[in-house]
């Protein structure tokens, strides 16, 4: 009977380790199509909208059959803001002026640092000193991988701040699923549904393209942004942080920056520098620490 629940443990995991590393690739393909959206015509509001409003579309009989009269609201809207419009928006104007490589280390890059202080300050967790390396290893790939020397000015710097902001958002809905205990069934009926009804009103205050843009580029964002992103990834980073916790799920995502950097420079020709490959390899390094430990 032991040996069988181990068998089941190890196969849960291994399901998440999975469902973590295909995210990071969904991630890492968002930041992409996203840099390529912001500058079409569409505005970073029209992306949003796009973005939620299909979603709530796919999820709505999730949504109409969820048990909206034990619902604690101050936890939905934590959880369902945490990864919803707060935290697309802060990105959409971020990579209004950043790379879609740098975009990457700032929200991504960051995750283990501020999940860090989550599982420290929230879940009073011990983490070990390997731990810590591996995490330090991984800030340190992130930084080269910023190459800020030579890619940051001043002119960039509101959308850096929008993108720690973007990154801080994000922490807070891994560690509040994990808190609460929500799972797929939950943030499927409420997240998609949330954001859609309280971001409509702010979409219509503000200039919209989505009529004047070509139907290929409203398509493209409504079928990766709407379904790929905010339904089927949803699911796996939920799934992947009941199983293994906020921290090591927000540990593979800081490895969306080396996925990013190469697929940016495939389809939007942005060159990868020394500096960046030697941050795309100690990435790498710092990832196997903390596997390991």
């Amino acid at each position: 009977m032991e040996q069988s629940e181990n068998l089941v443990a190890k196969s849960g995991k291994f399901s998440a380790y999975l469902a973590a590393i295909v995210v990071v690739f969904i991630w890492s393909g968002w930041i992409t199509l996203s840099r390529m959206g912001v500058h079409t015509n569409l505005t970073p509001y029209d992306i949003t909208l796009l973005r939620f409003g299909t979603a709530a579309i796919l999820t709505l009989p999730f949504s109409l059959r969820y048990d909206w009269k034990s619902v604690k609201w101050h936890q939905i809207m934590l959880v369902a803001l945490g990864c919803g419009f707060p935290y697309t928006m802060l990105s959409f104007i971020g990579l209004k002026t950043t790379k879609a490589a740098n975009a990457g280390v700032l929200v991504n890059g960051m995750l283990p640092v501020i999940g860090l202080l989550f599982t420290i300050l929230w879940f009073k967790e011990r983490v070990s000193k390997m731990k810590y390396l591996a995490i330090f290893v991984l800030l340190t790939a992130n930084l080269l991988m910023a190459n800020l020397a030579s890619s940051f000015s001043a002119s960039y710097l509101p959308g850096i701040l929008c993108l720690l902001s973007a990154a801080l958002v994000f922490s807070t809905y891994m560690a509040a699923t994990r808190r609460w205990g929500y799972g797929m069934k939950d943030v499927i009926a409420f997240v998609p549904l949330v954001n859609a009804v309280l971001f409509f009103p702010l979409w219509l205050m503000n200039p919209s393209a989505i009529l004047s843009s070509p139907a290929q580029d409203v398509l493209i964002q409504m079928i990766y942004q709407g379904v790929v992103v905010s339904v089927f990834a949803l699911l796996l980073i939920t799934f992947s942080v009941s199983k293994l916790g906020s921290g090591p799920m927000s540990v593979f995502l800081s490895y969306v920056p080396v996925v990013t950097a190469v697929l940016a420079f495939f389809f939007l020709k942005e060159s990868l520098s020394y500096t960046e490959q030697a941050g795309i390899v100690l990435c790498s390094a710092g990832l196997m620490i903390y596997a390991k430990s």
